[in-house]
């Protein structure tokens, strides 16, 4: 007796829900079901794959039990509405069907009037095309509406950044969700207090804070990826706060258009190019500043490791550079034998590695810190005693290197733009030889090649260069953006970690005047950047006491 499945086999994928009720799984299965009875076949079971595009299969859940059970002998029949049921790969269809017909198992896709056991139907690869065709073209326009509506500003997802919740009445509309915008202010926060990712989330663990997934569920929001909460609702992933930190929407930029495939037949979308996202400022409500993102972002790529004292990182790693080589300056925390101590100071890393012709530039990290708090407190001094002086003094030194990159952006636009004309003219020329026959298919190839690459590459320059030399002027932003850095802060008698990380941009350290290591005397030029002002000289008349 043949106790062998009839396996009735139904699939949907959300694309083909726009066919109408008559190709949902309820009406797929009863029309499988009458087909069966009419036909006597017995021992049916259904297996559904609700959801899932027809271009793929080793997704599918069902279909992966269907062949399962296939490769254990356990099928008889398979039977389905129409083949593009099946799947929507012409390749991967007649793979399968041959399988199939190696296992002895009798496939029927009845509204097709295909049963193998009546042998092959020429037509039946042609129909497998169609299929896929039909997948192809639903995909492309799918894709253009989805083009469409990001190019308004829409989002194509129901989506939402953690820290945001959908405005009730238009779900287009994102507002602040308060609970969770003050956890992500607070892991900001503690980015730019020096602390490291992990560190983050043992400090949200430990104060019970809940993760987006669970705060999510706890205000009844599903999520898409439908996982269940966690044993540990408290417990914070690395990679969370990661992410966390490296979205820019957080300073109010709505940002689509990230993600992209290569193929309709992926399922996993990639990250796009930047150039090719579109961003909308000012779209959506703003959780942090633009300032508080880019520190944040320069803190999270500067490595940081713990000494093998065990001491924690220094704050200072990341933000001194070798005048002569320019590479950053390396910590050094190694045992002083004179002393018996671990030292703490700063030599050039290209130095160090051996990696360039360069000198030590040894320094140590306590006067470093001494000098950084000596001019964050001279210059907030003047700042609160002179402060429209202050302004005009940074804003004429704006004006004077705007001037000065405009005048080299114009050179070098100049030069691109000749450079272009060169390609037209040699890709003409090139042409006329090709087609006199004076150069040879595989030569004339190979030269269009590299003139189209050195044109493609010079054209966004052009524009980019263009749109600049148009549109510069002086940034008088810079000047307000210090003003308020400085009335933010009351208490300058310590060098705390988020005032480092919010006043100072780069530190230059140069080399030693005298080569005598011991000599007291020596004297070392130190270049302190800051944030919005760079090298700012307080004038020799308004100079303050420290």
């Amino acid at each position: 007796m043949n106790n062998k499945q009839t396996i009735l086999y139904s699939r949907l994928s959300r694309d083909d829900e726009q066919d109408g009720q008559s190709g949902s799984i309820l009406n797929q299965k009863a029309f499988l079901e009458n087909h069966a009875k009419k036909n006597g076949f017995t021992n049916c079971r259904h297996i559904v794959d609700d959801g899932y595009s027809g271009s793929t299969f080793t997704t599918r859940p069902g279909w992966n039990e269907l062949i399962a059970e296939v490769e254990s002998g356990n099928v008889g029949i398979i039977c389905s509405k129409d083949m593009s049921r099946i799947g929507r790969d012409y390749i991967r269809m007649g793979l399968y069907r041959e399988m199939f017909r190696e296992k002895g198992v009798r496939l029927i896709t009845v509204a097709d009037g295909f049963d193998s056991d009546k042998g092959e139907d020429d037509l039946l690869p042609f129909r497998d095309i169609f299929a896929e065709w039909h997948a192809r073209d639903t995909s492309r326009k799918i894709k253009a509406i989805f083009k469409n509506r990001t190019a308004e500003g829409k989002h194509v997802t129901g989506s939402i950044l953690y820290g945001y919740i959908h405005d009730p009445t238009d779900r287009q509309k994102w507002l602040i969700d308060e609970e969770a915008a003050e956890v992500v202010r607070k892991i900001f926060r503690l980015v730019i207090e020096g602390n490291g990712i992990q560190k983050i989330a043992r400090i949200l663990e430990a104060e019970k804070i809940l993760t987006p997934h669970s705060h999510w569920k706890a205000l009844g929001i599903m999520t898409a990826s439908g996982q269940p909460v966690t044993a540990n609702p408290y417990l914070w992933r690395s990679r969370s706060i990661s992410l966390i930190v490296e979205r820019e929407e957080y300073t109010g930029k709505k940002i689509l258009r990230k993600g992209m495939k290569a193929s309709y037949k992926d399922k996993k979308r990639t990250l796009a190019p930047k150039e090719d996202w579109l961003v909308f400022d000012g779209a959506i409500p703003a959780i942090i500043d633009q300032e508080t993102y880019d520190t944040a972002q320069r803190l999270k790529k500067t490595p940081r490791r713990y000494a093998k004292s065990g001491e924690p990182p220094n704050r200072l790693t990341g933000l001194l550079f070798c005048n002569v080589c320019g590479l950053k300056m390396r910590n050094n925390r190694a045992l002083d034998s004179r002393t018996n101590r671990h030292a703490n100071n700063y030599v050039c890393a290209g130095y160090k590695a051996r990696t360039r012709d360069c000198t030590m530039h040894y320094i140590r990290s306590d006067v470093v810190e001494e000098l950084i708090l000596d001019s964050i407190k001279n210059i907030s001094k003047y700042v609160r005693n002179s402060r429209e002086r202050f302004i005009a003094e940074v804003r004429a030194m704006s004006e004077s290197q705007v001037a000065l990159e405009i005048e080299q952006n114009k050179k070098l636009l100049a030069k691109l733009t000749r450079r272009q004309s060169e390609l037209d003219n040699l890709i003409k020329k090139l042409y006329e030889s090709f087609a006199a026959d004076k150069i040879p298919e595989k030569h004339f190839e190979k030269l269009l090649t590299e003139y189209d690459k050195e044109q493609t590459s010079i054209e966004p320059k052009i524009a980019e260069l263009q749109n600049q030399v148009d549109t510069f002027k002086a940034d008088s932003v810079r000047a307000d953006k210090f003003v308020e850095l400085v009335d933010k802060y009351t208490d300058f008698s310590e060098l705390t970690t988020p005032m480092l990380n919010e006043f100072v941009e780069k530190v230059i350290v140069h080399e030693r005047e005298s080569e005598r290591y011991y000599n007291k005397d020596r004297r070392q030029k130190v270049e302190i950047h800051l944030n919005y002002i760079g090298e700012f000289a307080i004038p020799q008349c308004c100079e303050v006491s420290a």
